[in-house]
């Protein structure tokens, strides 16, 4: 909506500047104008009443709805985002952390040392974080 729309239902509209405007309030017996409307570069309505009144209070007595402070959504325009692939030294940092999981696990085994069923769990799970990394790098 633009402040128009919004403008034709009030009184005593004076305009104070660029995309500004005084009226009076049709929320309650305004004798001088104390509701200020305004209209932002793209297209949102601000309004503010200085004797207190809400801006539901405001809207509701001029039939409007919140949704006429705003200009309307294309939706037609919706596409979405683009999954951006995550920094090659961010992928191979978690690499390098995954790894040495692995080579500590390769050590506890080469040196005869049983793995608990954590370590186990640590382990699978570290071998399917580097095969994320892999995919996630685009080079699966």
């Amino acid at each position: 909506m633009s402040a128009d729309v919004l403008l034709l239902h009030l009184d005593s509209v004076k305009r104070t500047g660029p995309d500004r405007w005084l009226a009076r309030c049709p929320a309650h017996d305004d004798r001088k104008a104390s509701l200020s409307v305004r209209e932002l570069d793209d297209g949102r309505v601000l309004i503010h009443d200085f004797a207190g009144c809400e801006v539901s209070e405001v809207l509701s007595a001029v039939g409007l709805t919140f949704d006429a402070l705003y200009p309307p959504r294309a939706i037609n325009n919706y596409r979405p985002s683009e999954r951006k692939p995550f920094p090659a030294a961010d992928v191979l940092r978690a690499i390098s952390y995954e790894a040495l999981i692995v080579v500590v696990a390769a050590a506890d085994i080469a040196n005869g040392k049983p793995i608990s069923e954590a370590d186990r769990e640590r382990l699978n799970t570290a071998a399917m974080r580097i095969s994320a990394a892999v995919e996630v790098s685009g080079n699966a």
